[in-house]
């Protein structure tokens, strides 16, 4: 995550909306949202549930998926993930 990136507003390939879902319903919506990507397409997740930060930031590490950015606003949590080639 070198550049600014305005996670609310950066275009993407596809928006999940897990505003509400508890832990771990969005992590596991992203999941499945990914496979429907190419390679280098962007996934953009917005969820409610303070602990899909930790989750999103594990996913990504063990994953291999980038997390591009993340952002809180107004208790809304923003993550873009870039899908890997592999």
């Amino acid at each position: 995550m070198s550049e600014t990136i305005d996670c609310f507003t950066y275009p993407v390939s596809r928006e999940l909306d897990a505003r509400g879902l508890r832990c771990p319903m969005p992590l596991l919506k992203a999941k499945q949202a990914l496979r429907d990507l190419a390679a280098g397409q962007v996934l953009r997740v917005l969820a409610t549930d303070a602990g899909s930060v930790r989750d999103f930031q594990a996913y990504a590490t063990l994953s291999g998926q980038e997390l591009m950015a993340f952002a809180e606003q107004d208790a809304v949590y923003c993550y873009l993930l870039k899908k890997s080639a592999t």
